[in-house]
This record gives C-alpha cells, structure tokens and sequence, in this order.
C-alpha cells in the first residue's frame, strides 16, 4: 500500500512512466522501421540518378541535341498516328481525317502516279522513237483515268462528308483536292499513315 504524501497527488499522476515510454519509442520506430526522408531525396529515388552537368560547352550541345532529336521523334510518332495535338493544320480535325479515311479505303488510279511519271522520265532518256511513242500513249491513257477516278473520288469525299458533318465550315473543293493529293502517294508512303483498311466502311 503507497502512502499518498500531501502536495504530491497531481506529480504522481501526471509524471510518465519511463518504461511504458519506452515501449511506445519501440513501437514507433518498429512500425516506420528509418526516419522520413527528405522530399528531395524521395524524388530523386522516384526519378532515378540525376545525371551530373555537362563540363564543357560540347558536351552541353551534345545533350541538346538528344534531347531535340528525341522530342522530334516523339511528334513524328504523334503525327504518323493522326493525332491532332502534333498534325499541321492542314491535316487537323475529324473532317480532314475522314477524307483520308476515304482515300485510304479505296485503290486509287493517283497511287501509280510516280511509276507512270518515272516512264515518261525513262522515255526522254531512251533515243528509241518506239518506246517514246508507247511512253506517251501510256502517259495520255493514265490522265484520262486519273481524271475519272479523281472525279469519282471528289463525289465520294462529297458525299462522306456532307451525310457525316452537315454543318462543317470547311471548303469542299479544298477537302477534295486534299483527297485527291493524298491518292496521288503510294499507300505506305502517305503521312499521317492510314488507319483504315483497303476497302473498309467509312
């Protein structure tokens, strides 16, 4: 039995207990197991070891241009996929992007276009007054096909986009002369790259 002394009731109750402090201390420090670490450290830790400065000016230009070759890889990537935040604004909005829909989806007499022109080149070339004469019996056959199908092509476009965008504010011979430009490239050399099939719906 303790023996309360006068004066000393409140010390008694309000003084801790070392051990009951101690295990609080354990308790502590085995639930968080190291001290909190600095938020510039942590960060360091997230993005990896930060490389140290360059020491002289060429190794400064050399870094820029990595990083500059690397950015444009990057949009080139963007704008080889058809996205609209890294395309030039002649090939930005979803009407742009259903012309080429259209022209992708067809086999276009225009896609030839650099073969037939490589003939004529070939012609002038060769003195055989033969093959220049089938040269340019070719060359007359394929205009009159590539102005048909570009005709067939424009009424296409037309159609497409009027039934998908009644109320665009684009011209329609300048969507049509869009399509009729992209027709006139190889289909795997067209940029933004197609992203229909040959023959798809639209």
């Amino acid at each position: 039995m303790k023996l309360r002394l006068p004066g000393r009731r409140h010390d008694a109750e309000t003084t801790p207990d070392p051990a009951s402090d101690l295990t609080a201390q354990q308790a502590a420090t085995v639930g968080k197991g190291r001290p909190t670490p600095k938020r510039s450290e942590a960060q360091g830790r997230r993005s990896g070891p930060v490389p140290p400065p360059p020491t002289n000016r060429k190794e400064a230009y050399r870094r820029m241009r990595e990083q500059q070759a690397s950015g444009r890889g990057s949009q080139r990537e963007a704008m080889a996929r058809g996205d609209d935040s890294a395309l030039p604004a002649r090939d930005r909005g979803p009407v742009r992007r259903l012309v080429r829909d259209v022209v992708d989806t067809r086999r276009n007499i225009g896609s030839v276009f650099l073969f037939v022109a490589a003939l004529i080149m070939v012609s002038l070339v060769i003195p055989s007054p033969a093959f220049k004469n089938y040269a340019t019996i070719v060359w007359l056959v394929f205009f009159l096909a590539i102005i048909v199908d570009s005709f067939l092509l424009g009424r296409r476009i037309s159609k497409a986009v009027n039934a998908r965008f009644p109320e665009h504010d684009q011209r329609m011979r300048s969507l049509v002369w869009y399509g009729i430009s992209r027709s006139t490239m190889v289909r795997r050399w067209r940029f933004p790259k197609p992203a229909v099939a040959p023959n798809a719906e639209v």
